[in-house]
C-alpha cells in the first residue's frame, strides 16, 4: 500500500510552519521584557495572535475558492514572514499586536491549506496512518519550537529573520510538489450555538483548555524569568509542558474510551488544579523541580480539549460532525483571545504566581460545572472514538471526523 509522496511534503510544511509560529510567541514574550514591555502589553500580543487566528481560519477556505490553495498558501506566508521581519523595525507593543494578527493569520490560513490538501488526498487506506503521521510532525516541531529560544537571542534581527526563513521555506515543500491541487472543499458552517446545544460541558471544558494553554504559552515566559529561570532554561521549561501533554495523550484517551468521559474531565482539572497550586507556590524547587512540575501540568491539561470534543461528539449526528469540529474551535478562540491578557494583566498585579492561580481557578470552575451537567442528564449511549484533536483549523474536523465513528 503506497503512502502517497505529497503527504511528506505536506508535512514537512507542517514541520517548517511550527518551527516558525511556535517560536514566536515565547519569543515575543522574552523580547517584550528586554525592550521593557509591562506583562500586560505582552500578554495583548499572545491575544492579537489568536484574533489574527480566529480571521484566519475564517477567511482561508474563502481565499482558497477564489485563487486556489498554492496561491492562498503563498498570501499567507508572505504575510506571517512580514509579519515577523517588521518586528524589529517598529520595536512598540501596539505595532507588535498588528504584526501577531499578521502571523496569526498566516498559521491559521497556512493549516487550513493543508489540511484542505490532506482531506482530498486521503483514502480509507492511508487515513490512519497520515493522521499518525501528522500529529507527530505537529507536536515534534512544536517541542523543537520551544527548544529554539534557547538559542535565539531576543529582540535582535537575526532571530527574527530565522523565523522568517523558515516562514518562507514551508513555500517549498507545498508549491514544488507535483501533484495537482485538490478541488477546494466548501467552508464549514460556522455555528457557535451549535456546540452548546450538542454539549454544554463540552464547550466549558474547551474554554478552560484555552485558558490553560494559550495562557501559559503566551504568557509562561514572563512566569519563567519571574522565578528566575534564564532564557535557556525557559526553553526546556516550555518544551516540558508540551511534551507532558504528548506523552498523556495515549493514556488518557485510553481513559476516556472506557470510563464515562465527563467523570476524566473532570479528575483531570482535580489533577490540574493541583499542578497548577504546587508549580504556583513551589518556585523555590531546584530547576529540575521546576520543569517536572510543569510537564506535570501539561500532562493534565493538554489533554483536556480533545476528551472535550469526544464527548461532545458523542451527542452528535455524523452530520453534525464537521460543524461541531468547527463550533469548538471557535471557542477555543474565543477563550484564546481572552487568556493570554488577562493572565498578563493578573502577573503585573499578583506576580508571576498568579498565572497559575488563574488556570486553577478555572480548573475549580469546569469540575462544578462537570458535577452540576452530570445532574442534568446522563451520559450518551453512543461514544464516539477518542482522538487528539489538533487546533488548526475548521477544516480538521473533516479529517477527524471518520474517525469518530465507531466500527
Amino acid at each position: 500500500m503506497k503512502f502517497p509522496l505529497s503527504f511528506a511534503a505536506l508535512f514537512l510544511s507542517v514541520i517548517l510552519l511550527q518551527l516558525s509560529s511556535g517560536t514566536v510567541g515565547p519569543l515575543d514574550a522574552i523580547s517584550g521584557e528586554v525592550l521593557g514591555f509591562s506583562a500586560a502589553e505582552i500578554g495583548i500580543l499572545g491575544s492579537a495572535h489568536f484574533a489574527g487566528f480566529f480571521l484566519g481560519c475564517w477567511w482561508a477556505p474563502r481565499l482558497m475558492g477564489s485563487v486556489g490553495h498554492s496561491r492562498a498558501f503563498a498570501a499567507f506566508t508572505a504575510l506571517g514572514a512580514m509579519g515577523l521581519l517588521a518586528h524589529m523595525l517598529a520595536p512598540q507593543p501596539q505595532l507588535w499586536a498588528l504584526f501577531r494578527v499578521a502571523t496569526g493569520i498566516c498559521i491559521a490560513g497556512c493549516y487550513t491549506v493543508i489540511e484542505a490538501w490532506l482531506q482530498a488526498e486521503v483514502t480509507n487506506e492511508t487515513r490512519g496512518r497520515m493522521m499518525g503521521s501528522y500529529r507527530i510532525a505537529d507536536m515534534g516541531a512544536s517541542i523543537v519550537a520551544q527548544l529554539l529560544i534557547g538559542i535565539l537571542p531576543p529582540a535582535d534581527y537575526i532571530s527574527y529573520n530565522v523565523l522568517a526563513i523558515l516562514c518562507c521555506a514551508a513555500l517549498l515543500p507545498l508549491t514544488l510538489t507535483t501533484a495537482a491541487a485538490p478541488v477546494t472543499p466548501d467552508a464549514p458552517r460556522l455555528e457557535p450555538g451549535l456546540a452548546w446545544r450538542i454539549s454544554p460541558l463540552g464547550v466549558a471544558a474547551v474554554l478552560v483548555a484555552a485558558l490553560s494553554s494559550a495562557a501559559f504559552r503566551m504568557v509562561g515566559p514572563i512566569y519563567g524569568t519571574g522565578v528566575g529561570l534564564d532564557t535557556d532554561q525557559i526553553a526546556l521549561f516550555l518544551a516540558a509542558f508540551v511534551a507532558g501533554g504528548a506523552l498523556a495523550q495515549i493514556p488518557v484517551g485510553w481513559i476516556a474510551d472506557r470510563f464515562d468521559r465527563r467523570w476524566v474531565l473532570i479528575w483531570l482539572s482535580v489533577a490540574a488544579v493541583a499542578a497548577s497550586a504546587a508549580t504556583a507556590t513551589l518556585t523555590d524547587l531546584p530547576k529540575g523541580g521546576i520543569f517536572l512540575m510543569v510537564a506535570l501540568f501539561g500532562l493534565t491539561t493538554f489533554p483536556i480539549y480533545s476528551v472535550a470534543a469526544a464527548h461532545a461528539h458523542d451527542f452528535a449526528n455524523s452530520d453534525q460532525r464537521v460543524a461541531l469540529s468547527a463550533a469548538l474551535l471557535f471557542w477555543y478562540a474565543v477563550g484564546a483571545i481572552a487568556a493570554p491578557y488577562l493572565a498578563a494583566v493578573l502577573i503585573d498585579t499578583f506576580g508571576p504566581p498568579a498565572l497559575f492561580t488563574m488556570i486553577g481557578a478555572g480548573h475549580v470552575a469546569l469540575v462544578v460545572f462537570g458535577v452540576v451537567r452530570m445532574r442534568a442528564r446522563p451520559t450518551s449511549e453512543t461514544r464516539t472514538n477518542y482522538i487528539y484533536a489538533p487546533r488548526t483549523s475548521f477544516l480538521v474536523g473533516r479529517l477527524l471526523a471518520r474517525f469518530r465513528e465507531r466500527d
